[in-house]
């Protein structure tokens, strides 16, 4: 079987998941071509990224003639998959944030694509995000190409639905993945009953590198890491506020933010601020061995987020050990529960450093024990060749109906 992938922008920093999930098919025999609307034009750190972006073909490098000139030939030779490609172009696009001229864009990205497929033999594209990558997939099926599916991974599919056009998008597709029980409620919200059937679960996964991995011993010293995107929706800003009202109370404790992103100089400044220079550092982008070195050398992990989906680097930390304080917020109660971490309220700050204390000033036998219960649920939840398996089955059923 052969599928194209469809992203946004790959590879990128936080796609590992997909790079995972592809090689995972990869090694059940399924034939994957990899496809990005744009390229990431930021460096990439990971040598794995770099070697997963030479793999990648990217419709936008065709430039604007290659667009036009896709789009005119489509017209010409199949104007009437054209013309429905285009009312559905403007139905989704008219009340998009975006705007229908965007979507004409979409339009001509989804002609190339198109054409692209029919040369390599593709017989279903999978697009991850249902924003513009599975626009350009459900209009290229519209144009005559392949069946597609999109994993719907939140919170931006769920917090603008009629802006993506979400319900049309699930509607076309031949099938629609949630990465949680809680992701699956949310589509269910947009489409009637009558196509629940098509929407299944199916999980990130970990490779076995991860879900094998053994425990390193806790540190001594009270350091905290938290490994995310330097984002408003992360809540940075907030677990600064909490590691202040901790250190003015006494409490000896670290952080390491680990990622670089736009709200970096606001975090700095109120790093600053707050007279915590000597205790927090931001690592700016780094390369996956990183990533882990950062989470094993803190006591636990910290992602005090205000919306997410179900974040990957939850389960990585929990893999390697690692008890977790977070927001029992959309997917995250599937996995952390008082079992391997706490759950605080989103966006209160006193609740945050309440859990913070107890988390760090906790014995270490109990945090080594709440470590292992983490590294077995994520092995029984988030094994990427039981995920990969699963998929592998759903796009051979729709291929075959």
């Amino acid at each position: 079987m052969k599928v194209a992938y469809l992203v946004n922008c790959y590879p990128r920093v936080s796609h590992t998941f997909i790079r995972r999930e592809i090689a995972a098919l990869e090694r059940q025999g399924v034939v994957v071509d990899r496809y990005t609307l744009r390229r990431e034009t930021s460096l990439l750190v990971d040598a794995a990224d770099r070697a997963e972006a030479e793999k990648t073909r990217a419709i936008l490098d065709v430039g604007v003639t290659g667009l036009l000139g896709a789009l005119f030939a489509s017209a010409i030779t199949r104007p009437a998959a054209t013309w429905r490609a285009l009312a559905l172009t403007l139905r989704i696009g008219w009340r998009s944030e975006s705007g229908a001229p965007k979507h004409l864009a979409y339009l001509a990205e989804a002609c190339v694509l198109r054409t692209w497929l029919a040369a390599s033999g593709a017989t279903h594209v999978h697009a991850h995000f249902g924003t513009n990558s599975t626009t350009v997939a459900m209009l290229c099926h519209e144009l005559g190409g392949p069946g597609y599916s999109f994993t719907a991974h939140g919170p931006e599919e769920f917090d603008k639905p009629l802006m993506l056009g979400l319900a049309a998008k699930i509607e076309h597709a031949r099938l629609v993945v949630a990465i949680s029980d809680y992701g699956r409620s949310q589509l269910y919200r947009h489409a009637p009953h009558a196509l629940w059937s098509k929407i299944h679960v199916v999980r990130c996964g970990l490779d076995a590198e991860l879900l094998t991995a053994e425990a390193m011993p806790l540190p001594e010293r009270v350091r905290v890491a938290c490994v995310a995107r330097l984002h408003e929706q992360k809540g940075q800003l907030l677990l600064l506020d909490a590691m202040a009202s901790l250190v003015s109370a006494g409490l000896d404790i670290e952080l390491v933010l680990v990622g670089d992103g736009e709200l970096r100089a606001e975090l700095e400044q109120l790093i600053a601020q707050h007279g915590l220079a000597a205790r927090v550092s931001i690592t700016g982008w780094v390369d996956a061995a990183r990533v882990r070195a950062e989470i094993e050398a803190a006591r636990l992990f910290v992602l005090p987020s205000f919306a997410e989906g179900l974040p990957i680097v939850v389960m990585e930390a929990l893999a390697l050990g690692r008890p977790v304080v977070t927001t029992q917020i959309a997917g995250i109660p599937e996995l952390v529960t008082s079992e391997v971490g706490w759950l605080v309220p989103a966006g209160s700050v006193e609740a945050l450093a309440l859990a913070l204390r107890t988390a760090v000033t906790t014995a270490t036998p109990e945090l080594q024990r709440m470590g292992r219960l983490g590294q077995a649920k994520v092995r029984s939840l988030h094994d990427v060749d039981a995920s990969a398996t699963q998929l592998r089955e759903l796009f051979e059923q729709v291929s075959r109906a």
